[in-house]
This record gives C-alpha cells, structure tokens and sequence, in this order.
C-alpha cells in the first residue's frame, strides 16, 4: 500500500539522520568534555609547584628510565609519546606550567613510556604492530567500499566482493581503535598510581587528575565506538545487498 510505504521511508529515513547525527555527536561531546575538564584544571595550581616537565623525570628517574627525552611541543593538546625516537612532547602549558592538568596529562604519557620501556605491556605491542595495517585500512577502506557498491549495480558479485575487500581492510582500523583502549586506560591508572606513590600530589589532587583522564579517554571511547558503528553499518548494507541478490 503507498501509505505503508511512505511511512517504511519515513522510519529508514529517521533512523539514517538519527545514526548519523549520532556519529558526528559522539566525537564532538568527547572532545568538549576534554577541552572542559583540560581548562577548569590548567587553572588549578598543584601544591608541589611542579610542571608537566618536572613530573614527567621524576616519574622516569622513579622507574629506572634513562633514554626517554621530555621536549617542549608548539600545539596545545598535543601530548605524546613517540617510542621511535625515545621521545615524550608535551604541550607548552603541560610542559611549563604547574597544573593539576600538567601532571595529568604529563604523568600519563609517561605512564606509556612505562608500558614500553618496564612493562612489556602486551596491548601496547599489539597496537604497534596494527600501524601500518590500520593506516592501510584507514586509507584504502572506504575508496574501495565506495567503488565496489557503485559496481555492484553493473556488476553485481564483482562489486559485492571489492566492497568486501574494503570492509575486511577497513577492519584493521577498527582493531586498532578497539586495542587503543585498555592501552589508554592502563596508561591512565598507572599515571594516577606513580603521581600518588611518588608524593607529587595530594588526594584532593588526585581525584582532580582523574576527572582530567577519565575526559581524555572519552576521546578513545567516543572514536572506537564511531569505527565500530561504521564497520557494522557497511557490513549489515553488503548483506542486504547480498540477499537482494
């Protein structure tokens, strides 16, 4: 009937600007709640009156780290830890600035210098080695899901397959987001763990830390659960492409 099938429309097409309005929501309120929770705290002095400098050595002399360099990075938020070159860049507030936000982020980046360099930790390999895979999948993925279901009107098997090939390669980047997370948060608790037992802030302090990385991993969570969504989305299209075939 026309009536029941304009309202079938109506419904897909409510669900469709519902999904992606979710999608693009998603990162945004991620990314709000970390500039929130970064600018409340970057105001908030610690009674150590160290910087994010300061506390990263103390935490690598702590632990018997002697080859990691802490450098001064040019862009606000840029915080990171680069195991090929042994180096930790922090942002200019976090590296100069004695905040609860400096020895937040600080400590936490060190802390995944302590899975590199101490721990061994497993996740952290695991994401290494996915690199050159996700950044394959996250380039090559969509071109060829694109393609293929644009084929698959000409030429129907052989356009179904190439989107195939597109979604198996776009399933490294979601393996890479997916294994970013228990490696995000062990950073997080082993930066809250070495801050506390090294006496470099006080409980009040700490719980401030924790509101600052807790928001930092919603990023993590926010992006793995958007590649997730998407991989799923187009896996769900090519099957009903594939019955309809």
């Amino acid at each position: 009937m026309p009536g029941m099938t304009n309202i079938g429309l109506y419904g897909m097409s409510g669900s469709m600007l519902f999904y992606f309005a979710l999608l693009m929501l998603l990162p945004l309120l991620a990314q709000w709640k970390v500039k929130s929770a970064y600018n409340r705290y970057k105001q908030v002095r610690t009674l150590s009156g160290l910087t994010g400098k300061e506390v990263a050595e103390i935490i690598l002399k702590a632990n018997g780290i002697t080859d990691v360099r802490v450098i001064r990075g040019e862009v606000e938020l840029s915080d990171h830890y680069n195991p090929a070159e042994n180096v930790v860049v922090l942002s200019p507030i976090v590296y100069s600035q004695p905040t609860v936000a400096s020895v937040a982020i600080a400590a936490h980046e060190i802390g995944h210098v302590i899975q590199d360099k101490v721990a061994d930790y497993k996740p952290m390999r695991w994401r290494h080695s996915l690199v050159p895979l996700a950044n394959l999948g996250g380039n090559l993925s969509m071109i060829l899901i694109m393609v293929g279901m644009g084929l698959s009107y000409m030429v129907s098997s052989f356009g179904v397959t190439i989107a195939w090939i597109g979604v198996f390669f776009m399933l490294f980047a979601v393996l890479f987001q997916v294994v970013t997370l228990p490696v995000e948060f062990d950073a997080s608790k082993r930066a809250l763990e070495q801050v506390v037992e090294l006496g470099i802030v006080n409980d009040q302090e700490k719980r401030h830390c924790k509101k600052v990385l807790t928001a930092a991993a919603l990023t993590y969570v926010a992006a793995a659960a958007v590649a997730l969504m998407e991989l799923i989305r187009f896996v769900m299209i090519l099957l009903s492409m594939q019955k309809r075939d």
